[in-house]
């Protein structure tokens, strides 16, 4: 006599949906990041603006303050600057996506999204995305720019992509923080007063200047800014001219870039899903 067994029931949370909930997060993504890029596609000034300031910033310091800016170690300056302003490409990540995040929470549009059967993090994911690529198409005309004032890669295609890989890498983390303050904000008067507040943290840094010549307490500061290790492993992947350094983060820049990348993107991001998953709560 034969028996036949009973086909084992899955959980509905068992491993069986894995695929399911992956996939679903993963269209999600797609969804919001269209939605994304389809807002900027229709406000043609906002991708307009982000891609003046980078060459506003390089012909300002790399021309005007570039005059009187000394490299120790010698070196040219705009090969020194450079790498700082391609950093900033990735910091400037904070500020567009907070107000972007701030008017949807402001217009009712978090509400709205989070009403439907979509993924928390599939959203927030997708807009980060969204932003990755915004700064990707800003950084690539910086490049250009940069070539043509002077900037070389000299060590190499490898080392040249590794380090465009940390600056996209250390871009998508900063439109995490972004987003968990454009959620904190909850409107965006208030994300645009707190874009003030991003400034002195961009500034403190190497970006500008070597370290070396600051204050004491201040020069901790901005050996220790995640900014300046993110800045000084461009230089050193790219093969421009190094300022002498004392701290850790600037003695190993690409090991020190990936650690604060990994903790501030295993704080903000659980902190955004939080927030937005308990918005108006």
């Amino acid at each position: 006599m034969s028996t036949t067994r009973p086909a084992r029931a899955t959980a509905p949370g068992g491993p069986a949906a894995a695929p399911g909930r992956l996939r679903r997060t993963a269209l999600d993504a797609a969804t919001s990041t269209t939605r994304v890029l389809l807002y900027y596609r229709h406000s043609p000034g906002l991708l307009a603006a982000s891609l003046a300031v980078p060459v506003v910033m390089v012909v300002l310091f790399g021309y005007v303050f570039g005059s009187a800016m000394r490299v120790p170690g010698g070196g040219d300056y705009r090969e020194f600057l450079m790498p700082g302003l391609f950093a900033m490409v990735a910091i400037n990540g904070i500020t567009p996506t907070m107000v972007g995040v701030a008017r949807d929470v402001d217009r009712g549009a978090t509400d709205r999204l989070r009403s439907m059967p979509l993924s928390r993090f599939g959203v927030l994911l997708g807009s980060a995305l969204a932003d990755l690529l915004i700064g990707v198409a800003v950084l690539v005309p910086l490049v250009g720019v940069g070539l043509a004032v002077g900037w070389r890669m000299r060590d190499g295609v490898a080392d040249a992509l590794a380090a465009f890989a940390l600056l996209v890498l250390f871009r998508f983390v900063m439109t995490w923080v972004g987003t968990f303050l454009g959620l904190a904000a909850g409107s965006e008067q208030m994300a645009g007063q707190l874009a003030v507040l991003t400034f002195p943290p961009a500034m403190v840094t190497n970006v500008f200047v070597p370290t070396g010549g600051m204050p004491g307490w201040l020069r901790v500061i901005a050996d220790w800014n995640p900014a300046s290790a993110v800045v000084a492993a461009c230089r050193q992947l790219f093969g421009n001219p190094t300022a002498p350094a004392s701290a850790w983060p600037l003695q190993h820049p690409v090991v020190a870039t990936l650690l604060w990348s990994g903790l501030l993107l295993a704080v903000f991001a659980p902190l955004a899903v939080r927030k937005y998953s308990t918005h108006g709560r």
